[in-house]
């Protein structure tokens, strides 16, 4: 078994065509180093409906030139056999390590195969590539990125020509072509051929983000925005000026691109301190909103101020006293009713894992609801589609112009709703308590345990069905799903319960993560408010509940 990694290893080297990688696999198999070697050629990078995503590295466990190289000529054997080889395919990347090579090697290989490629002009967000697969009528498009995950990764992510992402059974009919690419040597890429495309598709999709506001609507709201190192700022500034606007204050140390994330533990938006150096600006300049993008600008996260002295990031003093992240549950609701208000028809929709107010809103405002699973792979794909939104801070507000969530258009339309709360003397929170009063208060939160030995994952997994809890958190299981049997919804690796008690309706969603080593337990808990000076009472009531749900959670699952 050694031997035959130091055999694989020694073939990866010999067509490996970059230098870097070169370096690093040549200096493992010199030193003799085993445990490294097993890690990249116990197996490959597995092809999915995420497309890949994995760190950064030697050999067919990593992401590197040749699993790229290997992917793509895939991936034009797949457009090939199903009559799309003359069509274009459309490239974009974002600024991590060695996103350009990937892109440049993936036009390369497009060209090479017959196909048209072209290639975004520099480091854009991933709804510019999303917007240009169905603008340019592209049978396919590519977008180099790993979205929030560390520095370390990198990704893949596939577009087919209707604009959202790959599902079944074109993620395995792909996965099954790249399988069954031959050597390197064999996988012709020229060295020209391709097309650079110039600003004119940014200006179009720029020219499309003004459709998600209502003309003369109050546009006054200033805005603090942290691009957490990644390529939101050029693209939300530009969005912001073209729709009157005042200009945001970017957070300089997070401002411009840069693949080491040097701020931050993550560069997401969700995690611990990504907002700190955002919530430090805003108290020096005092702004209306915070708004934040993941590095490739397809989520936004919004924080809004909060006096009190308890807030969300911690007391007052800490990194965030004085602000409140809303949830992406919060906002998620805030933008549907915004929607609502404007007149929007059509369907809204969900995935399992976000909160259900979603639907009630929908219910009284006359329009279609659906529930998909998770991911806007499958929002995306939800038939009259208006909105749609995901709890992980995905939003999907002009799915007429990007089939995917979009962190500007999403920045753009919260802007305006709190721009109009603004003029009336409310705010978000405002809306937040309207909406508990009209719809009963919705709470939601998450436990997401990141490991380092994937086997805990399927442990807690197994666990949980082989000794179902029968009551959480005091209340009682009245459900529970098993969504790895399928039913409504295609099969998916997932558990959910539906739990009550006390007044209390709560629902549980435990899945592994399909793009992060985590497991990931969705939380909501339901209650009516009997008036609105009982709000207050009543989320402190909520959020005990919630506290304890979590708590009960990560026993059953073994997780504490």
């Amino acid at each position: 078994m050694q031997q035959d990694i130091v055999t694989r290893a020694k073939a990866w080297l010999a067509e490996d065509p970059d230098a870097d990688t070169r370096a690093e696999l040549a200096a493992l198999i010199d030193a003799g180093d085993l445990d490294a070697l097993t890690e990249r050629f116990s197996g490959t990078l597995q092809f999915g409906t995420a497309g890949l995503r994995g760190e950064l590295g030697a050999g067919p466990m990593r992401m590197n030139r040749a699993v790229v190289i290997r992917a793509a000529a895939g991936l034009a054997a797949y457009l090939k056999a199903r009559g799309d080889g003359g069509g274009l395919v459309v490239v974009g990347y974002d600024a991590r390590y060695k996103s350009a090579d990937f892109a440049r090697d993936t036009v390369a290989v497009m060209t090479g195969a017959g196909l048209r490629a072209a290639v975004l002009p520099r480091p854009l967000p991933t709804p510019v590539l999303a917007f240009a697969v169905r603008h340019l009528g592209a049978v396919a498009g590519v977008e180099v990125t790993a979205s929030h995950n560390p520095p370390r990764d990198n990704g893949y992510k596939v577009y087919l020509g209707d604009g959202s992402q790959i599902v079944p059974p074109s993620d395995g009919e792909i996965a099954a072509e790249i399988a069954a690419v031959g050597p390197l040597a064999g996988v012709p890429r020229p060295e020209d051929g391709w097309e650079t495309l110039g600003d004119e598709v940014l200006d179009a999709y720029l020219a499309r983000t003004d459709t998600v506001l209502t003309a003369g609507s109050p546009r006054t709201v200033r805005v603090v925005h942290t691009a957490l190192h990644g390529v939101g700022t050029e693209t939300l500034l530009a969005a912001f000026a073209r729709a009157g606007f005042p200009a945001p204050t970017p957070v300089a140390e997070q401002a411009d691109p840069d693949p080491a994330f040097p701020t931050v533990a993550f560069p997401n938006p969700e995690e611990p301190g990504a907002m700190d150096l955002a919530f430090a600006t805003a108290r020096r300049v005092r702004p209306d909103l915070i708004i934040a993008n993941d590095p490739d600008a397809d989520r936004c996260a919004v924080a809004v101020p909060d006096e009190s002295a308890e807030s969300a990031e911690g007391a007052e003093g800490g990194a965030g006293a004085g602000w409140r992240t809303l949830r992406g549950d919060e906002l998620g609701v805030l933008l549907a009713a915004h929607l609502v208000n404007k007149g929007a028809t059509g369907t809204f929709a969900a995935s399992i894992v976000s909160s259900s107010l979603l639907g009630r809103i929908a219910e009284a405002a006359g329009v279609g609801y659906e529930e998909t699973l998770t991911g806007f792979k499958w929002i995306a794909r939800v038939e009259n589609l208006r909105y749609g939104y995901e709890e992980a801070l995905g939003y999907c507000v002009d799915p007429g112009g990007v089939r995917d969530k979009d962190g500007i258009t999403a920045a753009l339309l919260v802007a305006e709703l709190a721009s109009e709360l603004k003029s009336q003397g409310r705010t978000l929170d405002d809306l937040l308590d309207d909406l508990a009063l009209a719809h009963g208060l919705h709470a939601t939160d998450q436990l997401s345990v990141r490991v380092t030995d994937l086997s805990l994952i399927a442990d807690a997994m197994r666990r949980l069905r082989e000794r179902p809890p029968v009551t959480l958190a005091g209340l009682s299981v009245v459900s529970a799903e098993d969504l790895n049997e399928g039913g409504a919804l295609p099969p998916t690796d997932g558990l959910r319960y539906v739990l009550e008690g006390d007044g209390y309706r709560a629902r549980v969603v435990v899945r592994p993560s399909g793009t992060e080593p985590k497991i990931k337990c969705y939380l909501e808990v339901v209650v009516a408010v009997p008036s609105r000076g009982a709000l207050a009472s009543t989320r402190a009531s909520a959020m005990g509940v919630l506290s304890s749900l979590k708590r009960d959670v990560a026993g059953a699952a073994g997780l504490r």
